[in-house]
């Protein structure tokens, strides 16, 4: 048993706010002016508009406030150990990798215990870069992934979100009576789980921690979204099918797509949020934030959108558009080039050709080489850009 201690990150998200100071800087939703266009992600609490490096640091510690108390609530704090016990290894795939399943117990040793893994190539490195899954990556459903990713020289890693939370709203179970002062929903129980993975990687001799992607699919692909968001280690963020409450649009709902009333109703997934979101159903114009605003925060890093055209559950529309107005952040910081989007034909499933789209794009970030997928096609070309307003100069 190995117990490996680190600096807890120091993420916006855990600015505190005195109590009395609460009410003046969360208005209730009626207090909120009526936008209809996607909000300036520029424009800071005093109005003032970013203008600088130092501005946007400002604006992006904003930000993160804005989202967390509104949105998915506060993440339990970093932990300032995590110890890894009964870990096991086997040789997978002809020899090609090396599975290590194992616990990551946070904190003492009455902490929690995140059941997780990592398999790893067996040629090359000898430290690889990773991609991250919010789900077990260990198990016989997820076999021929992992294949695919092993063969690209990428290592892979994932947990089992749901024993931290099931997603059902009990706040008695998981994790949950370890942290009780957390306000968190199930989202950014399962995005603080994907950085407690990161924190166990980040110490080992076989993964280039400068090189790990975060992602996840639909509930997963909002969560992986939160986390790259939140946590800078994570190099690439790539969310797929994410939709409400990960890349798409709460403004922009075209008919059929999963709505901002119906994914927090109480006998859905209201528990996944804070319960102040419930309170902007039917008032979805006077969000303070849209979705661009959870995108914008990966920058500088890079970021990958995925989505599947026929998803229209998933607001595929809405993610182009959202994308479009976190563009600009991008710009401004002189990374225009690390933010991509990707469509597909099909349905709500991350499919090989999913997979093959983030590696290809994990392969540009991660060892320069040249796109091969189809990056950055609008599959909405004749749609306006969502909004009026401009970016700053750009920095240089």
């Amino acid at each position: 048993m190995k117990t490996f201690w680190f600096v807890p990150v120091l993420l916006g998200c855990m600015a505190a706010w005195a109590a009395n100071d609460t009410q003046a800087a969360f208005p209730e939703a009626d207090q909120f002016p009526v936008l209809r266009e996607l909000p300036d992600p520029f424009l800071m609490n005093d109005g003032h508009r970013v203008s600088t490096r130092g501005d946007w640091a400002q604006r992006r510690a904003e930000i993160v406030e804005l989202l967390l108390h509104y949105e998915y609530g506060h993440l339990p704090p970093a932990p300032k150990s995590v110890t890894v016990e009964n870990e096991t290894v086997r040789d997978a795939f002809d020899g090609k990798a090396r599975v290590h399943e194992f616990g990551l117990r946070v904190g003492d040793k009455n902490g929690f215990v995140i059941h997780a893994g990592v398999i790893v190539p067996t040629s090359g490195g000898p430290r690889f870069p990773v991609i991250v899954a919010v789900d077990p990556v260990f198990q016989p459903q997820a076999e021929a992934t992992a294949r695919q990713v092993i063969d690209r020289g990428y290592a892979f890693a994932g947990f089992n979100y749901l024993e931290l939370d099931p997603g059902k709203g009990d706040r008695s179970v998981g994790v949950f009576p370890f942290y009780p002062d957390c306000d968190g929903g199930s989202l950014a129980l399962w995005a603080w789980a994907a950085m407690r993975v990161a924190d166990h990687l980040c110490t080992r001799d076989d993964i280039d921690a400068s090189q790990m992607t975060v992602t996840g699919h639909s509930r997963c692909g909002k969560a992986a979204l939160l986390a790259g968001a939140l946590d800078e280690r994570f190099a690439l963020v790539a969310p797929h099918a994410s939709g409400a409450g990960g890349a798409g649009s709460f403004r922009i709902q075209p008919a059929g797509v999963e709505t901002l009333y119906s994914i927090t109703k109480p006998e859905r997934y209201a528990c996944w949020f804070h319960p102040r979101l419930r309170g902007f159903a039917g008032k979805e114009y006077r969000l303070p934030f849209d979705q661009h605003f959870l995108q914008a925060l990966v920058a500088p890093r890079a970021l990958l959108s995925m989505e599947a055209l026929g998803d229209q559950w998933s607001n595929p529309l809405g993610t182009q558009q959202t994308f479009r107005a976190a563009l600009p952040v991008f710009r401004f910081l002189g990374v225009g080039n690390k933010a991509a989007l990707w469509f597909r034909e099909g349905g709500h499933d991350m499919v090989p050709e999913d997979w093959t789209a983030l590696l290809d794009y994990a392969d540009v970030i991660f060892k320069g080489k040249t796109r091969t997928s189809n990056f950055n096609r609008l599959p909405f070309p004749d749609k306006p850009k969502a909004f009026s307003w401009k970016a700053p100069s750009v920095l240089r």
